[in-house]
């Protein structure tokens, strides 16, 4: 970029350079503008918080050198400010920031409406969903996300699949996302299917029931159930000894 000074008749020419990570900066700032951190890696989400308090520097490898050493989003979020500023690139002022996402989140969770509704037993979790289920909206089977915090009160609900599983995949990458998305501690996973009657001895569900639990695990969530629910019938994956507890 060219900035033109003038003194009488003078006139000098003052280049200025322009800043080469500019945009890809806008373009990930366009991307959390239109679809949050939906389609984001966790180095992205790093990346683009460390772009406000690091100007004008590709801040990627600082982003992935973070997930690295502290083993994920939660450690990034977790660590304390001394410990950040171990990472070659990570000044105060973004290590402050990080830190300020961690605790305005915590404020935000603990200001949350008393109202929440909190997840005692499996009617209260068919309940939450309401007319959400299958059976009573539009007639599809439907994969449900409930996600729940330390006390089990309702963080978010998500539909994360719909139509055959089988042929249409669980949402785990979708689910894990959410979770931390949620900052759950736990989830309930429903199954709504459209049929009146539920097979206790069915394969599939049994084989999705663990792949979710094993998922979920994998971000230290736990899984208090997986229900599958049509019409007045429900059945537990834990109750039914599909999962161990």
């Amino acid at each position: 970029m060219a900035l033109n000074t003038a003194s009488g008749d003078e006139r000098i020419m003052v280049m200025i350079p322009e800043n080469p990570n500019s945009g890809h900066r806008r373009r990930l700032k366009e991307r959390f503008a239109n679809s949050s951190l939906e389609g984001f890696h966790d180095y992205e989400a790093i990346e683009l918080l460390l772009t406000f308090a690091i100007p004008r520097r590709d801040v990627k490898s600082v982003a992935k050198e973070l997930l690295r050493r502290f083993k994920g989003l939660n450690g990034v979020l977790d660590a304390t400010v001394e410990e950040l500023q171990t990472i070659k690139g990570v000044g105060q002022g973004a290590a402050n920031l990080i830190a300020l996402v961690k605790e305005a989140a915590a404020a935000y969770l603990n200001e949350a409406p008393t109202s929440a509704k909190t997840i005692k037993s499996a009617k209260d979790v068919i309940a939450c969903l309401g007319e959400r289920i299958s059976h009573s909206s539009d007639g599809e089977n439907k994969l449900f996300a409930v996600y729940l915090s330390s006390r089990n009160d309702v963080l978010g609900i998500e539909s994360v699949s719909t139509g055959a599983l089988e042929k249409h995949g669980t949402g785990t990458r979708k689910i894990i996302s959410s979770a931390l998305r949620f900052n759950a501690r736990s989830v309930i996973f429903v199954h709504s299917l459209r049929q009146s009657t539920v097979d206790p001895a069915n394969a599939m569900e049994r084989a999705i029931a663990k792949e979710l639990t094993a998922a979920a695990s994998a971000v230290e969530v736990v899984v208090h159930d997986y229900l599958v629910a049509c019409e007045d019938k429900l059945l537990s994956a834990y109750e039914s000894g599909w999962l161990g507890r």
